[in-house]
């Protein structure tokens, strides 16, 4: 049984991470199809991200109750982000930068 927990945790993890990275992508999410007349508002994507974010952090929270490993499905920034739990502009700014990544042209 522990096995398949983390198996369908780690799942839940990966579509959770997937999710706010889409957010943050300003791409297509569920929530798009939940609140279509928020499209319009200017503080949807912000929503959105918040969305994603709590949905991220809840299932780190779960990991962390089931002692599951989450920690090797992200970059050492992110974990400290995720540990800090604040989605702050520094999270969405930095959340893809690497060392060996590409620079952003600013």
């Amino acid at each position: 049984m522990g096995n398949m927990n983390a198996d369908f945790m780690n799942a839940k993890l990966a579509d959770a991470k997937i999710h706010f990275e889409r957010a943050l992508d300003c791409k297509h999410t569920e929530f798009d199809d939940l609140y279509p007349y928020m499209i319009e508002h200017p503080q949807f994507f912000w929503y959105k991200r918040y969305v994603a974010w709590s949905e991220l952090l809840t299932i780190v929270k779960l990991c962390e109750e089931l002692s599951i490993e989450w920690h090797e499905s992200f970059t050492a920034k992110q974990v400290d982000y995720i540990g800090k739990r604040v989605m702050s502009s520094r999270v969405l700014d930095e959340w893809y930068e690497t060392n060996d990544s590409k620079e952003h042209v600013g």
